[in-house]
């Protein structure tokens, strides 16, 4: 996405209060405990193995790290992931 347009989305969804990973298609993270995590927005897998998994983002990618974890549900969009997660961050 280039930078101009970025910028005027960006300026639309706060002026409106849109919810920002609608418009600027931002990756939405949801961790419940250590058990779980639910990602939207992500653009595929990078990495897969039981103890770390990197996901290709719009911009980067994300890096969990953990044990016995597990892609429970992928979609074209979202996926669930479950195992004892230790670390999450964002790569650029």
């Amino acid at each position: 996405m280039s930078k101009r347009k970025e910028l005027v989305n960006k300026i639309m969804t706060d002026f409106f209060a849109i919810p920002k990973d609608l418009v600027l298609d931002l990756p939405k993270i949801t961790i419940v405990g250590r058990d779980e995590l639910y990602l939207e927005n992500h653009r595929g897998i990078i990495e897969y193995s039981p103890h770390r998994i990197r996901i290709n983002l719009i911009r980067g990618f994300l890096e969990i790290e953990g044990r016995d974890m597990v892609i429970k549900a992928l979609l074209a969009e979202e996926m669930s992931i479950t195992g004892e997660i230790y670390l999450v961050r964002f790569m650029d």
